[in-house]
């Protein structure tokens, strides 16, 4: 094992949210203002039978979310104009997309990224560069298959 690696411990969820899916293939919403990044993620999910859309910005995400209606967002968080924690606030406080899991999945370190929150924004986060195979373990945390899905926090209040 490299060096580097003893250190990263696995991602793990922040919340206790499970998005049911009903059937259905995962929908994963891929939020990043480096089109390459984004684009690349989509293909890598694909490969991974997940179906997924990119978006270049979180005022995109803010808008295709409701239509979509993807499972999870993969939200990048520093970008221009609207940034991945005022696109997650925005998301939560809508009705049509508060019950939407959302990953941080960001070049900055956790504890950074969690003194910005304000509230349960998010419900994980992977930082980016890490082995994409742990993504994928993360994502499959915050499904369920048999559609019986929560919106409790970690804490066990909903």
């Amino acid at each position: 094992m490299p060096f580097s690696k003893l250190f990263q411990r696995a991602p793990r969820p922040w919340t206790a949210r499970r998005v049911p899916l009903n059937q259905a293939r995962l929908r994963v919403l891929v939020v990043d203002d480096n089109h390459d990044a984004a684009l690349a993620m989509t293909v890598y999910l694909s490969l991974e039978d997940i179906e997924s859309r990119a978006v270049f910005g979180g005022r995109d995400a803010i808008d295709l979310a409701p239509e979509w209606a993807p499972h999870i967002i993969l939200m990048d968080i520093q970008m221009p104009a609207c940034n991945g924690i005022e696109a997650a606030r925005m998301l939560r406080r809508d009705p049509r997309t508060n019950h939407i899991a959302i990953i941080a999945y960001t070049a900055l370190d956790e504890t950074e990224l969690r003194r910005q929150l304000v509230d349960d924004e998010f419900d994980g986060y992977l930082q980016k560069g890490r082995d994409l195979s742990q993504l994928i373990q993360l994502l499959k945390t915050f499904t369920q298959a048999d559609g019986t899905g929560s919106g409790t926090r970690a804490g066990g209040v909903a």
